[in-house]
């Protein structure tokens, strides 16, 4: 089958859609960028660029506070996007959706009112270990602070979860399962489903760390029947400082608040604060508004185009670029689980991933170089680090091909 009619098959013109992309027509190092850096930040359409531009230029209130015209519309349009959102992921309800500054700080928000709440003396968190520093330090905080136990549920050799393993470590100690989506290091894509019905059996708690799911397929919080869903904008096209956290209802009104201040409260006095309603029992401060309003964008942008086709496109990416580097004996790809995402982590045998990253660097490709923050993984593989090619769709298979050009060259210069 020919690109031409692969293209069309997918429905996915990424050179139409590189257009909408103002950053891919420059230039680095006087070549034409070639941006393989989306598993740490996606690139922002005009679309998202506009909606911050237009909100700051025009609507710029504080919401829910105001009874003047611009802090109602700033208000109609905020809440909306959190509709948008809910819909996005099937939630419920849109106050099932609450505005994080990114899957960091959601994971954190539950680690500290749903943890602080719910964990005691040598109780048992339950995680793997593929998973991102975010989706560890703040359990490690926690059963610091609770003398409960951190457990790491371990891989295959290819990167994927040993489901066995994971079965038989969901024990009458463990509280909560907190497991990543995708893997941001391997490209593995987790039971989910699965995984939140085997913890549910034994009346455990779960958390999925979405931060590089959103962007890539259909997520459906009820069908994965997960108590927690964390997420960022900027890893789908939207705004950096902003996110989200998929709560179910039942779960978040047992939860105390997070932080303390203004939104959260629905009435104060000296002796006595009451809490406000889901979900602004969550939401203390000032919202980033032009930042959710730009989330909003993306998702109109996204849904527009369709994850479908987005994620058939990315698929044979991935498949093009795991032809192209598998063939290279000195290539060595990190993360080989079926049904993989679209990145990869790869070594070349004798070079160092930074010394590489920097040749590839001033070819005008850029990839991710190091552990990814996922150290304890690199340390369980017995390496120090990786690269990173990581794809979106408004990538092509001529990038792919200025990638393998520049591997050749890093070759060439340090073998």
């Amino acid at each position: 089958m020919s690109p031409e009619l692969k293209t069309q098959v997918t429905g996915i013109d990424p050179e139409k859609i590189r257009v909408d992309f103002p950053i891919l027509g420059r230039k680095v190092h006087n070549k034409p960028l070639v941006y393989f850096d989306n598993a740490a930040t996606t690139q922002k359409p005009q679309v998202v660029i506009d909606a911050l531009v237009n909100y700051y230029t025009g609507l710029n209130s504080n919401v829910h506070r105001g009874v003047h015209y611009l802090s109602q519309q700033a208000t109609v349009a905020f809440e909306e996007v959190r509709e948008k959102i809910q819909h996005f992921v099937n939630a419920r309800f849109s106050h099932e959706i609450i505005y994080t500054r990114g899957c960091t700080e959601s994971i954190n928000l539950v680690a500290a009112s749903w943890g602080r709440a719910n964990i005691g003396q040598g109780d048992e968190i339950l995680i793997s270990g593929m998973e991102h520093h975010s989706n560890i330090v703040p359990w490690q905080m926690l059963c610091e602070e609770k003398g409960a136990a951190l457990k790491v549920c371990p891989l295959h050799p290819d990167g994927s979860l040993d489901m066995q393993a994971y079965a038989d470590m969901l024990g009458e100690k463990t509280r909560m399962v907190a497991i990543t989506h995708i893997s941001n290091t391997l490209g593995t894509v987790n039971p989910v489903k699965e995984i939140t019905r085997m913890a549910h059996e034994k009346g455990i708690t779960v958390l999925i760390d979405g931060a590089q799911a959103l962007s890539h397929m259909k997520v459906d919080v009820q069908d994965i029947g997960c108590d927690f869903y964390a997420f960022s904008a900027h890893k789908v096209y939207g705004p950096m400082g902003i996110g989200g956290l998929y709560g179910r209802e039942e779960v978040l009104n047992a939860m105390p608040p997070y932080q303390g201040g203004g939104e959260m409260i629905k009435n104060v006095t000296f002796e006595k604060t009451l809490y406000n309603e889901l979900p602004f029992k969550f939401e203390a401060g000032t919202p980033n508004v032009g930042d959710v309003i730009g989330f909003g964008a993306a998702i109109d942008y996204i849904s527009g185009i369709g994850l479908d086709q987005i994620g058939a496109w990315e698929h044979e990416l991935l498949a093009y670029a795991t032809e192209k580097l598998s063939a290279d004996p000195l290539v060595r790809i990190i993360g080989t689980a079926p049904g993989k995402a679209s990145l990869i982590s790869f070594l070349i045998n004798g070079i160092h991933p930074y010394d590489a990253g920097t040749i590839i660097d001033h070819m005008g490709i850029a990839v991710r170089t190091g552990t990814h923050c996922t150290q304890p993984l690199m340390d369980s593989l017995g390496i120090s680090g990786t690269i990173r090619a990581s794809f979106a769709f408004y990538n092509t298979k001529q990038e792919i091909d200025r990638l393998m050009e520049a591997i050749d060259k890093v070759k060439e210069f340090f073998l």
